[in-house]
């Protein structure tokens, strides 16, 4: 095959496994992705994310990640779910933690997609997996391969589908024909996600201070919480999807997911405040044994619960 046969091969395989859009980009240097980058972390909005301070010069080029990687598959996985847990007056989780962790997930979907290739290409040395556990800007390379633009709430937004996507990368040691051209920006002027977000962690639009982000504060944030606002909390404890609701990308385009291993159980739907109050351990194991709550652990998760009941 051609390379740009191959390449419009890997992306209609891709949509037939189930992916909601796949995209081919060239392993290169993200030159005004890293200045960015670079500007943002010298700011220190990271707060105790420290992972995103190491390999920076892994994250800006994949070739430094993966030696011999010359193209980057980047696929989109829906997330969006078919139920959703109560909201009026009830403790939330972000939607994306509903089910399985999507880690999991998506790298044995990835995998499969993997197989199918090489069932073309021929056994390839050298091919790695990634979902969001490593250093890959995930966005820039969505981007870069033409399957959405930044919002001004920082996520990807594809404009036919919204924002609620994981994204999945493979990195490959052949050369491929790049799939579509880099979206500008299309918020136009909306400001719906900044005015929505309780913290005012979006400070300006396509700018974030994560220290004051609620996902950040209920998951990777350690210490304690006393200081901080309650009521600015939105009964969020665990993530936040309030700039992502309040997108109207996402009122327009956004539809259930068909994977059965991203639907909440029975038991998270009928989870209202009282139960959480009383979460103990074994509770927390039969809700969230393989989920990505699991991030903030049944310490972190009490923590936050507590917090927002006293």
């Amino acid at each position: 095959m051609l390379s740009s046969d191959i390449t419009s091969w890997i992306v209609a395989e891709a949509e037939r496994q189930g992916f909601d859009a796949c995209g081919i980009s060239r392993a290169e240097f993200l030159d005004a992705e890293s200045v960015l980058m670079e500007q943002w972390l010298e700011a220190e909005y990271e707060g105790e994310m420290s992972y995103l301070t190491r390999n920076r010069e892994k994250r800006y080029d994949p070739r430094l990640l993966v030696e011999g990687t010359k193209s980057i598959v980047t696929a989109l996985y829906n997330y969006y779910p078919k139920s959703l847990l109560p909201g009026e007056d009830q403790f939330k989780i972000a939607k994306y933690a509903y089910g399985e962790d999507y880690h999991e997930v998506l790298k044995q979907k990835l995998r499969q997609l993997l197989e199918c290739i090489e069932s073309q290409t021929g056994k390839l040395e050298g091919t790695r997996v990634f979902v969001d556990s490593a250093p890959v800007l995930d966005r820039a390379w969505a981007v870069k391969c033409g399957l959405g633009f930044i919002g001004k709430n920082t996520t990807l937004i594809h404009p036919q589908k919204g924002s609620f996507f994981f994204i999945g990368h493979l990195f490959l040691p052949v050369e491929l024909e790049p799939t579509g051209q880099e979206m500008t920006n299309r918020c136009g002027r909306c400001t719906r996600c900044i005015d929505a977000c309780p913290t005012g962690a979006l400070e300006a639009p396509f700018h974030i201070d994560a220290r004051k982000c609620l996902s950040y504060l209920t998951i990777e944030y350690k210490g304690s919480l006393e200081g901080h606002d309650r009521s600015k909390f939105h009964n969020w404890i665990y993530g936040c999807d309030s700039c992502q609701d309040a997108c109207p990308y996402n009122k327009k385009f956004s539809m259930p997911n068909l994977e059965p291993r991203f639907q909440p159980s029975e038991q998270l739907l009928a989870m209202r405040k009282e139960d959480w109050k009383k979460l103990d351990k074994e509770t927390f194991d039969q809700l969230f044994k393989k989920s990505a709550v699991q991030r903030a652990g049944f310490e972190g998760l009490k923590r936050n619960i507590t917090y927002l009941s006293e």
